[in-house]
């Protein structure tokens, strides 16, 4: 019998392990599609220790999505309302190098933008970083981890003096209190929420907060539901922090011992009383002062946030508020307690590793930086002055740039900007308005695809051999198992051809994968992500490992414990070794509902989907369990406007429109709507989430505030009664 193929499961940012085998295994029926494709056999690793065997629907059915409307060839047109050609890898190409040479005389490097994604691999991270940083001399490589992770990202860098998360999934079951703000984990990341309700029914005294605006499935298995007024995450935070204030909760020797600006945040939570922030928030007075008690009582407390912190406008100051309770009850570098950051994609923590935002270097090291930058040029054989100083064009300013004319080439790989950006009208219009658009994608059809000049065909999962790292900080090797359909390439080898043609030869003298992360892994060493310890070969042999993980002589189990959470010494990655108070105020919404846009829309994830469905939505079994976008609105608000159950409800926002059949539920809070992302164009008609939300970001991590926008609702027959009406009069008689 084959043996499984052991690898990584390539959607969220849980990283699950699976166990892989062929289609045709010796004494059974071939495994097929009902179309009669034989289909390979995936299930949970039980071995891997993040998900111990545990596989969510996603992860089930992914080989299902393989073979299905893949792109095979390059293809390229030169103008957006012409047919796409096939044309060979050399004319494609040529294309874009000769496109690289000619932007770069008239407009300069600058003019120059790439947007990527967090389900590349390490080595794919890299090698772009390499050819956009260093050689070209642009820092305008931007990830969709920019709508993702930035925030926490900024968070733990301002508080901690370095990114990355301090806990591990071993702490969902060693906590006394585990926090969720902003998350719905139970759909969004399953296994890590499975792995904690088992400890949760087992121990009657650990308790369960959860913090949403929507009664999910992670509120219903809640000791305390704390469904808050959409934009009050601080207030909340604050809320509790005065309470512990109050009652002298406090880590004083910690305080006073590793930490810094605490005196200047009393000052600010004396203005957070427990009759305010309720009144703010939308929550009884009784539930907060619970949330407190909690929080107080127990001796280790493991907070969770997503996307719901994240997504905002606010979005690193909420992520410091909720560090700061952390910081003054000691709750750190202990097991079953910290701040830990749910992470979005399969790969958004390998991308912050090799420095996949625009403001970022490969080893958590920062474009500003000029010792950074030298490392980074010394290495790379480049000369000094060869990296920008400059923090490049974030994904939102890549949009702004085409509208102007700034940017005369866009290069997006493995993401699907036409569906996931806010403000999704206006960024289709700049998309129109590229001169040049690259788009490398293993699906096709996409959204994204009706504005490239050129496509490129790229493996995916099963198809190349590469590295991720998950929300835990372990590493995980996904091999190559199947071979890639056409003419595909993986991402990396595709800029390090791109990057030889350019004439960068020794640069990019890759042959594998394995030789792209033993080369990076040298930048992290004696970093706060050291993996210089790491190879194709140990992760092969010896499985998912955790950073840090130095080449340092030390033994293999002292590596592994160390691994496991971040500032067990309390030493933190700042000049003076401590972390660090904030002590900002909370502004609430960008956009705050109005008499004209009463409301407050809300997006998410649904349990079956990922992202923009380009591989979900070709998943049968998943298409059935979520065949229709919806939109969830509480009855009192639904009795207001006449609207039941499956009517259909236009909303509006001050950027566009949408429309969705109503689910009328009690688990969503009044006057607040929830929508999901997943359906664009391809999907549904006039269903697109970010059709109604803004582009207003945070100052610090530049994440756009899509989790919030003021909307109005109508009901569509009120519209159509209208019409008639409108008609009639003006019909003659």
């Amino acid at each position: 019998m084959a043996d499984p193929t052991k690898t990584l499961c390539p959607y969220c940012g849980v990283g699950c392990g699976l166990e892989v085998l062929p289609p045709a295994i010796p004494g059974k029926a071939v495994n097929r599609d009902k179309d009669g494709t034989p289909l390979w056999n995936v299930r949970g690793d039980r071995t891997h220790p993040s998900s111990q065997g545990m596989v969510c629907v996603k992860g089930a059915t992914i080989a299902e999505s393989l073979h299905k409307d893949r792109l095979r060839f390059p293809m390229m047109r030169d103008a957006l309302d012409q047919p796409f050609r096939r044309v060979t890898w050399e004319e494609a190409l040529t294309k874009i190098v000769d496109r690289i040479r000619l932007v770069k005389f008239t407009q300069g490097v600058d003019a120059i933008g790439m947007y990527a994604s967090g389900q590349f691999q390490t080595e794919d991270y890299y090698i772009a970083q390499k050819l956009m940083k260093g050689c070209l001399g642009t820092n305008n490589f931007d990830a969709n981890s920019r709508l993702c992770m930035s925030s926490a990202v900024a968070g733990y860098l301002q508080s901690f003096g370095a990114d990355g998360p301090p806990c591990c999934y071993e702490d969902l079951e060693q906590t006394d209190c585990a926090f969720l703000i902003g998350t719905n984990t139970a759909e969004c990341h399953p296994i890590v929420f499975n792995r904690f309700r088992r400890y949760h029914k087992k121990n009657s005294d650990v308790k369960l907060i959860v913090v949403d605006p929507r009664c999910t499935e992670t509120a219903a298995a809640a000791d305390l539901h704390l469904a808050i007024n959409p934009g009050t995450d601080i207030d909340l935070m604050y809320g509790i922090a005065h309470l512990l204030l109050r009652w002298g909760d406090l880590d004083k020797a910690f305080i006073e011992s590793h930490t810094n600006g605490f005196e200047e945040f009393k000052e600010v939570i004396r203005h957070y009383p427990p009759d305010v922030v309720a009144i703010r928030c939308g929550i009884a007075e009784t539930e907060l002062l619970t949330a407190a008690h909690y929080w107080s009582s127990a001796k280790r407390v493991l907070s969770m946030w997503s996307m719901g912190v994240n997504q905002s406008s606010e979005g690193t100051a909420k992520v410091r508020a909720i560090i700061n309770v952390h910081l003054m009850t000691g709750q750190i570098g202990k097991p079953g307690a910290g701040p830990f950051s749910l992470t979005g994609q399969p790969n958004a923590m390998g991308g912050r590793e090799a420095g996949g935002l625009s403001h970022l270097l490969p080893g958590y090291r920062s474009v500003t930086n000029p010792g950074h930058r030298a490392e980074l040029e010394t290495f790379w054989q480049l000369p000094t002055g060869s990296i920008s100083s400059n923090p490049g064009l974030t994904a939102w300013e890549m949009i702004t740039g085409l509208e102007t004319g700034n940017l005369g080439m866009l290069w997006v790989a493995a993401t699907n900007p036409a569906v996931s950006m806010p403000d999704i009208e206006r960024t289709k219009a700049a998309l129109r308005q590229s001169p040049f658009t690259v788009y490398q994608e293993c699906y096709y059809p996409t959204e994204m695809a009706d504005y490239a000049h050129v496509l490129l065909p790229t493996t995916q999962w099963s198809e190349k051999t590469g590295v991720m790292t998950n929300s835990e900080r372990r590493v995980t090797l996904c091999p190559q198992f199947r071979v890639a359909p056409g003419e595909a390439r993986s991402d990396w080898e595709i800029f390090a051809e791109v990057g030889r043609r350019l004439g960068y030869r020794k640069q990019f003298a890759f042959n594998y994968a394995a030789e792209v992360y033993a080369e990076f892994v040298q930048l992290t060493r004696n970093r706060p992500c050291d993996q210089s310890g790491l190879s194709h070969t140990y992760l092969r042999e010896m499985g998912a490992t955790q950073w840090p993980f130095s080449s340092k002589a030390e033994p293999t189990q002292q590596k592994v414990e160390k691994a496991k959470r971040l500032y067990t010494d309390l030493k933190f990655h700042t000049p003076d070794g401590k972390a660090r108070f904030s002590q900002v105020y909370s502004r609430g919404l960008a956009e705050p509902p109005d008499d004209n846009y009463p409301f407050v829309l809300t997006t998410g994830r649904l349990y079956g989907h990922w992202h923009t469905q380009s591989r979900t939505g070709r998943i049968e079994k998943i298409r059935q369990m979520y065949p229709n976008p919806f939109i969830e609105i509480h009855p009192r608000d639904a009795e207001k406007l006449g609207i039941q159950s499956d009517d259909w409800v236009e909303v509006r926002s001050r950027r566009g429109t949408a429309r969705f059949p109503a689910k009328v539920t009690k688990a969503i809070t009044p006057k607040t709507v929830f929508v999901p992302m997943h359906w664009g164009a391809l999907w549904a008609e006039n269903a697109e989430a970010n059709a109604l939300t803004h582009e207003i970001a945070c100052p610090d991590s530049k994440q756009p505030e899509l989790k919030a926008c003021a909307v109005q609702l109508i009901p569509v027959k009120a519209i159509e009664n209208s019409n008639a009406s409108t008609h009639l009069v003006a019909s003659p008689s």
